[in-house]
């Protein structure tokens, strides 16, 4: 086996001799390996396909990459298996996986693995297994109370080292096992997992004779024949609903020959039931002119627009358009929506309009039917592809449409594994294969906003509601003025209140919004003064009153409600904070025949609830709807009038460079959920920094004006897009060992950045330094910023830190991961 780049890659090996393959391995390694097919398997063997190899001491699943020449000096391993009767991946996308594995620094065979559905590879794991020395020694011999309960356990099942220590409930080192093991009490065994997803196979019913002695059939057989004959083969399910008592005639039938059972793939539909079909209504001059700028270039290489529309011009109507042309010259379309909250709106519009050609790619999607979605993409069998992030890798050859809405969300970014932007992966994959790419959003990112300005992509605006509807009008409350007021008022000021009992006399609905969920996210022991915080991070607990237990954000640590005060056991606990747990139980106080729904994290966890309060909004069987930032993406409520924000300023504190963006984005996507309907929209803003540009701009609902102030922000404190940046963020369960690491890295950033003229000019290092939240599920956490004038030199300056320094990049006691273009700055 011989490590060698894709770019290294030769042609293939001479007729006659053992054909050699370059492949990508499922581990975090980097670059491609070269392995040798024997004559059976090289018939087989294609670029897409999984097999299976040796890699060290273990077999695990790698991705077969195309033609390689034999290495030299060394011979290469053999393959063992192939695993895939056909490709999972077209030839074509080996470029854009190499492309997003160069540009995150990240290893092909993972960023390859992440593509695909979950669940397909085969890995070799060590595990435990007692010998028969170990069980005759457990029968006859008394032994120590550690040593008892591992080979106990282990006499029931074998396991994973570990594993060991949950099972039994209590530690077990390293030593004891290893002298177990010496002592020929147990063994290292090698299992090789089997993968957990795969085809579905049905049996169906298929007709082999129905001619022979026809005389003699009894009723029941003859009535499994028509059927057959009717309507051709059947899966068996379908033959016992039609024909109760069913399954022993067709067992009898198939031993004498006159119907063949066989397993067929069938897929898993998780689309549900079937959409009306809707026809494309007449666009507004402004949609219509979008739309045509967009099918113009269809078919004529690469294109990308900026579709900045206010919130209910219609930017859904203009993908419609762009996709029934780009459908309609046979290319398939891939639409982005950044979460799985509004993927039911957008397949359901899509749906409608083109039928049953689309597929969905989301990880709310059974492992199943992930895979079923995307063997019909691979298949050819769909036109459009509706998904969430990871759905810009799904598997086309030749996208002639990539629709991205509400382009500025940070849900497109991946926070952990492969830490890509989907949005960004967007416009490169339509960049590599000659198609459109259409960015939309009310609120456009100042990143997306700033390619715009400098012609990398053409503007399209739309800058009036549809049917002439009017923006809402914005009133602006200082939250300062209630400062003293206590309980519900403090929240629902006066002219919000005021507010609400109008609209709710008109009959139509309230949504208020408050992006922080939980009843109080800030519980004070009144008699010592200290906050009941996690026992994993470093950060106060919050309170959920619908689970009566205080719950940590971050790892899921709770405590019951009724806890006392763990560093002085008083309790006396004082709730301080605000949730929309909170707001909800004030609300229904305030306005108890009001019919009230919350929508957040904790209510929309279950399978199809977010259909369900979606439904009830359509249906008006509510009228008051309190949600965090879930209610302000993309989602269509005709019948809200009013939109009262609790507190606009909970962003604005964050310590991230964006969070003034983040801020006027989130306000002006909200308030634009009023007024979508025939009647005219209000909204309420609460603030306690009246005076910031960030709620100035939000109000007058100016996206150029905060873009002017914030891109001259940007340009004087050098940050993106006016630089390129990396984060290094290192995490450990031992606070010194993460802290000494997390110095001695800074050190070698700020030595490397001095002892090259190159990187001295352009690569600002800023820290180590303890990341804001410092530890998450007891992990300690330390980061540091790399700042650089472009790509290149700040990619170039990582890779040659990872390379003089594997040591600290390849601790097993720490993680090292690189994120590069970081969103969370946290």
């Amino acid at each position: 086996m011989s490590r060698k780049k894709a770019e290294d890659r030769g042609p293939q090996s001479q007729p006659g001799a053992c054909r050699h393959m370059a492949a990508a391995v499922d581990l975090p390694v980097f670059g491609s390996y070269t392995y040798q097919l024997s004559e059976a398997l090289a018939p087989q063997a294609e670029a897409g396909k999984r097999v299976l190899v040796p890699f060290g001491h273990r077999k695990v699943t790698a991705y077969l990459l195309g033609p390689a020449p034999p290495p030299e000096n060394v011979p290469a391993k053999h393959v063992l298996d192939i695993l895939d009767e056909t490709p999972l991946f077209p030839r074509e996308m080996l470029s854009f996986f190499q492309w997003t594995a160069d540009y995150y620094l990240h290893p092909l065979g993972l960023v390859i693995k992440t593509a695909l559905p979950a669940g397909l590879n085969l890995k070799e794991n060590s595990q435990l297994q007692i010998t028969s020395t170990g069980l005759r020694m457990l029968e006859t011999e008394a032994l120590p109370p550690l040593e008892e309960a591992v080979l106990r356990s282990l006499a029931q099942a074998p396991c994973r080292r570990e594993d060991l220590s949950a099972r039994i409930g209590m530690p077990v080192p390293g030593l004891l096992v290893n002298a177990l093991a010496d002592a020929g009490k147990l063994c290292r065994k090698k299992v090789l997992t089997r993968a957990t997803t795969g085809k579905r196979l049905e049996r169906w019913v298929f007709l082999c004779s129905n001619d022979n002695g026809r005389h003699r059939l009894t009723e029941k057989r003859q009535a499994v024949i028509d059927l057959l004959q009717t309507e051709g083969a059947l899966p068996v399910g379908v033959v016992k609903d039609r024909l109760p008592k069913a399954a022993s005639v067709i067992t009898a039938m198939e031993k004498t020959g006159l119907v063949r059972v066989e397993k067929k793939p069938v897929y898993r539909d998780p689309l549900g039931s079937p959409i009306t079909p809707d026809s494309a209504p007449t666009l507004t001059e402004e949609q219509r002119r979008a739309a045509e700028a967009i099918r113009g270039t269809l078919g004529q290489g690469f294109a990308a627009f900026l579709l900045a529309g206010v919130t209910g011009s219609g930017k859904t109507e203009v993908y419609l358009a762009a996709a029934d042309a780009a459908t309609a010259a046979g290319h398939p379309v891939l639409v982005l929506v950044p979460e799985i909250g509004l993927i039911s709106q957008m397949e359901r519009r899509f749906r409608a309009r083109f039928g049953e050609v689309v597929a969905i790619l989301h990880s709310g999607l059974s492992a199943g039917e992930r895979y079923d979605q995307w063997r019909r993409i691979a298949a050819g069998q769909v036109k459009i592809v509706v998904g969430t992030r990871s759905a810009v890798f799904a598997p086309f050859t030749d996208l002639g449409l990539v629709i991205v809405d509400e382009e500025h969300d940070p849900s497109y970014k991946q926070e952990t594994g492969l830490r890509y932007n989907a949005r960004d992966l967007a416009v490169v994959r339509a960049k590599a294969l000659g198609a459109t790419v259409v960015l939309g959003s009310a609120t456009p990112s100042v990143q997306s906003y700033h390619n715009a300005q400098t012609k990398k992509f053409q503007v399209l605006s739309l800058t009036r509601r549809v049917a002439q509807r009017s923006l809402p009008e914005i009133q602006v409350v200082d939250l300062k003025t209630v400062r003293g007021l206590k309980g519900v008022e403090g929240y629902i000021t006066p002219a919000l209140r005021k507010a609400m009992r109008t609209t709710l006399a008109r009959g139509e609905q309230v949504l208020l919004f408050l992006n922080r969920r939980g009843f109080a996210n800030f519980p004070v022991c009144r008699a010592c003064g200290n906050a009941i915080t996690c026992a994993h991070c470093d950060i106060t607990l919050t309170l959920h009153r619908g689970s009566n237990a205080f719950r940590c954000h971050f790892c899921g640590f709770s405590r019951p409600a009724t806890t006392a005060c763990p560093t002085c056991g008083a309790d006396r606990i004082h709730l301080m904070g605000l949730g929309t747990e909170k707001v909800e139980t004030g609300v229904k106080a305030l306005f108890p025949n009001a019919r009230v729904a919350r929508m957040d994290q904790d209510t929309t966890a279950r399978k199809g609830a977010v259909r369900d309060i979606l439904k009830g909004l359509r249906d008006r069987t509510t009228d008051i709807l309190i949600g965090t930032q879930m209610v302000a993406k993309g989602h269509d409520f005709p019948h809200i009038t009013l939109v009262g924000i609790i507190c606009a300023d909970l962003s604005l504190s964050f310590p991230d460079f964006r969070a003034g963006e983040r801020t006027f984005q989130l306000l002006a996507q909200v308030a634009g959920r009023a007024g979508r309907g025939e009647q005219p929209g209000r909204v309420v803003l609460q603030t306690y920094n009246p005076d910031h540009f960030s709620i100035l701009s939000a109000q007058a609902q100016d996206f150029l004006s905060f873009y002017d102030r914030e891109i001259a922000f940007r340009r004087a404190l050098r940050y993106p897009p006016f630089a390129r940046l990396i984060q290094i963020r290192i995490t450990g369960k031992d606070k010194a060992r993460t802290q000494r690491q997390a110095l001695a890295l800074g050190t070698h950033c700020k030595a490397l950045r001095a002892s090259r003229p190159v990187y001295a000019g352009t690569i600002d290092v800023l820290g180590p330094i303890e990341a804001p939240v410092s530890r998450i599920a007891d992990r300690y956490r330390w980061q540091i910023l790399l700042k650089g004038a472009g790509v290149n030199p700040i990619q170039r300056f990582v890779r040659e830190l990872i390379s003089a320094h594997p040591g600290i990049f390849n601790d097993r006691h720490l993680t090292v991961a690189l994120d590069v273009d970081p969103v969370d700055m946290l």
